[in-house]
């Protein structure tokens, strides 16, 4: 396996950035999530797994001696779930563990370099309650609710507990903290539900990128929006858009030459397989691309409910 090429400067290592931008996104599963702001009976449990495939390029100043830039992921996860009563409101906590395959290659000065690396990627913890329109019911008292406006927020925190290489480009961890507060609403429509939620994610900052560097990031500012439509007996589809900004990268007080101003497209299927059992697939693609990562993902999960009062 061959290293990425050594070429030094403040202006390669905010490439460096923008790579590592893209293996962050992987690590996050689903990018975009349709049906977070939902109701459902307290105390039940979930374990979900799934694989995500994503593969893309990164944009970069016109000024570097840099080309041809590819990166492909092959990432999966497990995640635990549990709704709650949070003082009368419905309420869910998560928690999810990505791991990730990544290769990258790129040309620096007519050089070709390539790498591949294998890990953990980094740990998530969020919490969600729906503030109004989503009252916390056993399972008994679920069967009569119908969903007409609910209001919620979350908030989600990542650990920087992925694999990190100070020395190397390509990581798939971030070797930092964030958080992402986040509110939502949606509105049913008879079998149509209309989602939309925006949020921000802050960052702390890398203290040792490529080497002794310190990479710091603007807050991302992000909106997405979600068209579902339920067929009925746990069968529904989603066809959900985002758009996300900021995220302008400083290393060692120097700031790149852009901001992020992206936008992506795509489509959620869930089906059930059974009482206890259901699968998602799901795919997203660049539809206006700025600056930083250009990439399309495909995915499939697999949820296990159990707990509560679902036998």
């Amino acid at each position: 396996m061959s290293r990425f090429y050594q070429y030094g400067g403040l202006r390669l290592a905010q490439f460096a950035a923008a790579i590592l931008a893209l293996v962050t996104l992987s690590a996050k599963g689903q990018v975009i999530e349709p049906r977070t702001y939902t109701n459902a009976p307290a105390g039940l449990n979930f374990l979900v797994t799934g694989y995500n495939f994503m593969q893309g390029g990164v944009g970069t100043d016109p000024a570097l001696p840099i080309e041809n830039t590819k990166v492909e992921l092959h990432s999966t996860f497990f995640a635990y779930a549990r709704t709650l009563d949070f003082f009368g409101k419905s309420a869910k906590f998560d928690v999810v563990q990505p791991y990730t395959w990544a290769s990258g290659s790129a040309t620096v000065k007519d050089q070709f370099g390539e790498r591949e690396v294998s890990g953990p990627a980094d740990t998530r913890f969020r919490f969600q309650v729906n503030l109004y329109g989503a009252p916390a019911l056993s399972m008994k008292d679920f069967v009569n609710y119908r969903q007409d406006t609910i209001v919620g927020a979350s908030v989600e925190v990542t650990a920087p507990s992925g694999q990190y290489n100070e020395d190397k480009l390509l990581n798939i961890g971030n070797n930092r903290w964030s958080i992402r507060p986040e509110i939502g609403i949606s509105k049913s429509l008879g079998p149509l539900i209309l989602e939309l939620a925006g949020s921000i994610q802050f960052y702390t900052a890398n203290n040792d990128f490529l080497g002794s560097r310190v990479r710091e990031q603007d807050p991302i500012y992000s909106l997405q929006g979600h068209l579902i439509y339920s067929f009925g007996k746990g069968i529904w589809f989603a066809v959900d858009g985002t758009f996300f900004t900021g995220g302008q990268t400083i290393v060692d007080g120097v700031k790149s030459s852009g901001k992020l101003e992206n936008s992506r497209a795509g489509a959620t299927l869930s089906l059930p397989v059974s009482r206890h059992n259901s699968v998602k697939l799901f795919f997203h693609t660049g539809v206006s691309v700025r600056t930083g990562t250009d990439f399309d993902a495909v995915g499939i999960n697999w949820q296990y409910r159990f707990g509560g009062d679902t036998n």
